[in-house]
């Protein structure tokens, strides 16, 4: 019988050189943003693994209502001071939600689960206390890739427009990192327990298909910094990110 996966649980303490981080971006948006209903935190600095000038910071923003234009301006404002100010991190992912749409039963298995499994808030009312624990679902597999193919295109259309090599470096990682957590949600179903690292995702997803271990070192070759040709990375898109898109629709056929 499948197991019902524990929630993440907040760490004591934050790694000293980002929770500065934390601190200051939660007071910079309590005071800038009226609509702010909560904030959350996820990936390697929930995990306290994080390093310094190699892990990004993964936040998620929930507000009670849409944000203004002006807002969108002002929080823009916000990410790129902080990532300017903080080079511990190489970047600031940052997801912006309505409460609605948080809480709407449509969207259980992907922000549920996220805000369940994958996030600790730092700040507001905390909604992951709204949904109980998930189990590993080909639903929620499916719900956090959603927007595959359109992530995949956009990552696409900005390696190939960019010249400023940092930006291209950046792009690059993202993009491997999305493919990673992508191939492990093909087998997310098949499991008993939630990677919660790019390690241990790429770990799951070979145990299942060992035949792809090399475009899975070749990801890990990107998210490492790297620089590749770009034709290189353009192909790792278009052959295995479309092989994971087409993986994704058979499995879906299969057991919907």
């Amino acid at each position: 019988m499948t197991k019902a996966l524990p929630a993440l649980d907040c760490p004591a303490v934050f790694q000293p050189e980002f929770a500065r981080i934390i601190d200051q971006l939660v007071f910079q948006l309590t005071r800038n943003i009226t609509a702010l209903h909560s904030v959350y935190v996820a990936g390697s600095v929930v995990r306290t693994q994080a390093v310094p000038g190699r892990s990004d910071l993964n936040v998620t923003l929930v507000v009670s209502e849409p944000l203004t234009v002006s807002e969108q301006a002002i929080l823009s404002s916000i990410v790129s001071r902080v990532e300017q100010q903080w080079p511990q991190i190489t970047a600031l992912q940052l997801t912006v939600l309505t409460k609605i749409e948080v809480l709407d039963i449509s969207t259980i298995f992907k922000w549920g689960f996220w805000l369940k499994h994958c996030c600790v808030c730092v700040c507001g009312d905390d909604l992951s206390s709204r949904f109980g624990c998930f189990e590993p679902s080909w639903e929620i597999g499916r719900a956090m890739n959603d927007d595959l193919v359109v992530q995949l295109d956009d990552y696409r259309r900005k390696i190939m427009a960019t010249r400023v090599v940092p930006h291209y470096l950046s792009f690059c990682r993202d993009v491997a990192k999305k493919m990673i957590w992508s191939c492990y949600s093909l087998v997310f179903h098949r499991s008993d327990k939630l990677a919660l690292s790019l390690e241990q995702a790429a770990e799951r997803f070979l145990s299942f298909y060992p035949q792809h271990e090399v475009a899975i070192e070749r990801l890990f070759l990107l998210v490492s910094g790297k620089q590749v040709p770009k034709k290189a990375v353009l192909f790792m898109i278009d052959d295995f990110g479309q092989w994971i898109v087409a993986e994704f629709g058979k499995i879906e056929r299969k057991i919907g």
